[in-house]
This record gives structure tokens, sequence and C-alpha cells, in this order.
């Protein structure tokens, strides 16, 4: 599978927000409202947990917040796009622009990982990085990710 299977217009989110946790509380409300996650406190705490072990912001102005949990049945990947920077305390040092949120079943190690090297090699692009912010239709941003 490639990440455009796990990804769903309905799960791509503009952001106007000013923090790390404020983008992961909105982003964890829209999970919820669309019926993929169930439980939205042990969600966000797993994915804030996560972060105090290592910042997920990879770089290049992406942050890739993951999170596996038993309760979760299937992989899905979540994609905000902020109207600007915000300080995800990113390996690089840059602010993020672009989240990718990723969970899925805790016990799917080896999906897991693809999932999140994949989308890593997906953002060395620097063209596409700079597409995703220019557009404003779901499906057109969903359509750069046809080749991975």
């Amino acid at each position: 599978m490639g990440i455009s299977d796990y990804l769903n217009p309905n799960l791509v989110t503009f952001l106007d927000v000013n923090t790390r946790d404020e983008a992961i509380g909105e982003m964890v409300t829209l999970l919820h409202q669309q019926n993929v996650i169930d439980d939205v406190e042990s969600f966000r705490e797993a994915i804030i947990d996560r972060e105090k072990i290592v910042s997920t912001g990879i770089g290049m102005g992406v942050a890739i917040p993951h999170a596996k949990l038993a309760s979760c049945r299937n992989f899905f990947v979540a994609l905000g796009i902020l109207s600007h920077s915000v300080d995800w305390k990113a390996l690089d040092g840059a602010p993020v622009r672009l989240i990718f949120m990723i969970g899925g079943p805790d016990d799917k190690q080896t999906e897991y990982l693809q999932i999140l090297s994949s989308l890593t090699l997906a953002m060395k692009d620097e063209e596409r990085r700079k597409k995703m912010l220019q557009l404003s239709d779901p499906q057109d941003i969903i359509d750069l990710f046809q080749t991975f």
C-alpha cells in the first residue's frame, strides 16, 4: 500500500494555531469527529507522550506525530497544513507547517514503520512540500502522493 491509500480528504485540515499542542489537539478532534478514533484523550496523550521522548519534527518544516493503540483498528494518516509556522522543537530547529498524524494498531510494527519511512522519503521532495502549501483542495493534495 502507498501513502495515498492511507490518506482521506476528510482527514486533511487547514489549521490556524500558534502552538504544537493546539495543532495536535485540533487534529485529534478531527479524527474523533470523522469516527477514526474513539478515545480522544488516550490518543492525544499517546501523541504527546511520544513527543516527550523526541520531537517528531523531522525537519524541512514537517512533523510526523504518531502513536499506536490497541483500540485502533486500522492505520490512518491525517494531514494538517498550518497557515503559519509553529515551533515543534524539530530536529533541524526549523518551524513546522506540514503535519502528518499517524495512528494505528499496536500490533503491526512493520506496516507502521513502512508508513513512517514512506512519508519521510516523500517529504524530502522540496517541490512536493511547496505544492502542498499552495493547494487548497484536499484531494489535490492527496494526489501529490500517488507515486508513494
